[in-house]
């Protein structure tokens, strides 16, 4: 499993800026160390005027797909829902698995999210463990439990030995992001 403070996780309620401060996380990361092999994906909002109709998934490299949507078809009928949402199980997998697929030049994966759209995916949770057992830095986002429930698999990555779980909300946002930054930085030099 990953070595201790190799799992960042960052967790807080929907809308606070977890997809957000990842990526800034990130591009500061990207600004200091250049030459960095970064592996991964975050998930987006899709909007249809100011309204919200799906979530998208964004590999690092930009290539984009359909995570989940709230506009029916004949075809999503029979896809897992979250809410008002339906989960596209088969676009999700064909983007984001073979982005953790660990390469020995990997030096970080991003994983944002792991939550319950993404758990929809027999194969995504093992893709996340084999990424944790081999020793490379990870920065991921999970939910904040529900009604004090949380999802097994979120569970299971919130207890890991090597996670550090960071809470975000809005007045501690900025620290939160130098936090991780710098100690994210230190690692990379080491590795």
């Amino acid at each position: 499993m990953a070595g201790p403070g190799k799992c960042f996780l960052v967790t807080g309620p929907p809308g606070v800026g977890k997809t957000t401060l990842i990526m800034r996380v990130l591009e500061t990361l990207k600004i200091s160390n250049p030459n960095l092999k970064v592996q991964g994906f975050y998930t987006s909002e899709v909007r249809e005027a100011s309204e919200r109709v799906g979530f998208q998934v964004v590999t690092l490299d930009g290539r984009k797909g359909p995570l989940a949507s709230s506009i029916s078809s004949p075809e999503s009928l029979r896809w897992p829902s979250v809410g008002k949402y339906r989960v596209d199980i088969a676009s999700f997998e064909a983007l984001a698995l073979p982005e953790l697929q660990v390469k020995e030049d990997t030096d970080l994966f991003i994983i944002d999210e792991v939550g319950k759209m993404e758990l929809f995916s027999s194969s995504f949770f093992p893709a996340v463990l084999r990424v944790l057992e081999s020793n490379i830095p990870v920065l991921a986002s999970i939910p904040i439990p529900k009604f004090s429930r949380d999802i097994p698999g979120v569970a299971r990555l919130r207890n890991h030995p090597g996670a550090t779980i960071f809470t975000l909300n809005t007045g501690n946002r900025d620290f939160v992001k130098e936090q991780i930054y710098s100690q994210l930085r230190d690692l990379l030099q080491k590795h």
